[in-house]
């Protein structure tokens, strides 16, 4: 049975064309993040293990970890891991009740853009 224009109901759920609130957006970008992280983890264990191995593979990572493109892949985890703090806190304090109106989840939103911003900002003026 096709829904009717009248119930209200959407008839097209083509992902590709619905326009998402901003607080869905951060929803999602959260998950990726976390995805990235957990992706990264594996790396960031090897990358500590090698670097407690010896002073030889110590050495060896922090001349790898000198180079440019490394600096940006790191940048680019911590960059994952500054906006999953930032949008889980948000995401913890919606939990507790605070921000669950539309109004409130956009400014909630916002503010994990802004504060994820300045914080990946912040990490990439400290890496270079």
């Amino acid at each position: 049975m096709k829904p009717s224009a009248s119930s209200g109901r959407p008839e097209n759920l083509e992902i590709s064309t619905i326009k998402l609130p901003l607080a869905a957006l951060t929803s999602i970008t959260h998950r990726i993040s976390g995805a990235i992280l957990f992706v990264a983890i594996g790396t960031l264990l090897w990358m500590l293990d090698l670097s407690l191995a010896s002073e030889a593979s110590f050495e060896w990572l922090s001349g790898i970890m000198d180079s440019t493109p490394a600096r940006f892949v790191l940048w680019g985890v911590l960059a994952a891991l500054a906006y999953h703090m930032v949008a889980g806190c948000k995401h913890l304090l919606m939990d507790m009740g605070f921000g669950e109106t539309k109004a409130a989840a956009t400014r909630g939103a916002m503010a994990v853009i802004v504060m994820s911003a300045i914080l990946i900002i912040a990490i990439g003026v400290y890496l270079w």
